[in-house]
């Protein structure tokens, strides 16, 4: 599909990706055996499908890293999960962060502030303390998208989530091991 932008006010023509959902799951990483401490931080708007994310989540680093030291954090709203991922991430002995939340797109631009700076605040605060914050505050169009995302057993962005925490955790630990 082709669209026209305007780009330093000259127009340009781009190639736009059409919006799929990814039907395939990341592969399951190794089993973790060291001692580890990952924090799941939630929304508590949108409970339905934001505790589907954290069940999923739980039981598959459960699954992936039975000696992990899990913990849950609720928040209020997407906008407040960046706050406690930082206050987290500011505990040395946090190993990874998951930051779960569902935003429903409504009539207004709301939704898209919200989660353009949520993304960017989760982005920083992983950069600056150097821990893996895998992000799945979902912005979804409907309450459809949002079933599908968070209630399908097949695809659940909780899984998704948990299976990159614990990736990133392997990945740091090898880096670090090897100064």
């Amino acid at each position: 599909m082709k669209t026209k932008l305007m780009v330093d006010e000259s127009p340009c023509v781009a190639t736009l990706w059409a919006p799929t959902m990814s039907q395939a799951l990341p592969p399951r990483p190794r089993q973790v055996v060291q001692k580890r401490s990952v924090v799941i931080v939630a929304s508590e708007y949108n409970a339905t499908y934001v505790q589907a994310l954290v069940d999923a989540a739980a039981a598959e680093i459960e699954a992936l890293a039975p000696s992990v030291n899990l913990s849950l954090r609720q928040v209020p709203g997407a906008f407040e999960i960046p706050l406690i991922v930082k206050e987290m991430a500011l505990k040395e002995n946090v190993s990874a962060i998951i930051a779960l939340g569902v935003v429903i797109e409504g009539e207004t631009y709301h939704a898209d502030i919200i989660c353009r700076s949520v993304t960017q605040a989760l982005q920083s605060i992983s950069l600056e303390y150097r821990v893996p914050v895998i992000h799945e505050v979902l912005y979804v169009k409907n309450e459809s998208q949002a079933r599908e995302r968070c209630l399908s057993k097949k695809i659940n962005r909780g899984t998704e989530a948990a299976r990159a925490a614990v990736a990133m955790m392997q990945l740091m630990t090898d880096l670090r091991a090897r100064g």
